[in-house]
């Protein structure tokens, strides 16, 4: 194995970022049906408009939710293509939300060391701040949290794996 790449492993999590440049948008109560998503992220996409973080549930009488962030500038415009799409496929609401903040912690060692999250997120919950969304990939944990909690949520987080806040 190659020995920069062993020593990059030692670095579980090597920095948290904080980014308050995005939205929300919620999709509540649409078809859990094929082609729904596509539908709409076809037409975010011929508009421009660069989407971030992507959640979808699906509750259990065929409705889903979809929450997805944007950048706060295509807030707007995301909200209401998406409120035209959703007079073609149908939902409860279409909701927009320019009060958050993404906070994530990043680190190769993250693929072979278990219990990041559980770790980021009992930082977060022990400083009463509240995770609105999740995405994870190997090397990075992201959690959107309210805008008016982003610097403590840096802070906390970064004294949780002991490493300077960007």
């Amino acid at each position: 194995m190659n020995r920069d790449l062993d020593s990059m492993e030692n670095y579980v999590v090597r920095s948290v970022e904080i980014e308050r440049d995005h939205g929300k948008v919620s999709i509540l109560q649409v078809a859990d049906s094929p082609g729904v998503a596509a539908r709409l992220f076809s037409a975010l996409s011929d508009s421009g408009i660069n989407v971030d973080l992507i959640i979808q549930n699906v509750s259990e009488d065929g409705l889903s939710d979809i929450t997805f962030t944007v950048p706060r500038s295509s807030l707007d415009e995301a909200a209401g293509i998406c409120r035209r799409v959703s007079e073609e496929i149908g939902c409860r609401s279409v909701d927009a939300d320019a009060g958050i903040a993404k906070v994530s912690v990043c680190g190769v060692g993250m693929r072979s060391h278990p219990g990041v999250a559980a770790w980021m997120f009992g930082a977060l919950a022990e400083a009463g701040i509240n995770i609105e969304m999740i995405s994870s990939s190997e090397i990075k944990i992201s959690c959107v949290v309210r805008d008016s909690d982003a610097e403590r949520a840096e802070k906390v987080v970064a004294d949780a794996f002991e490493i300077d806040a960007d």
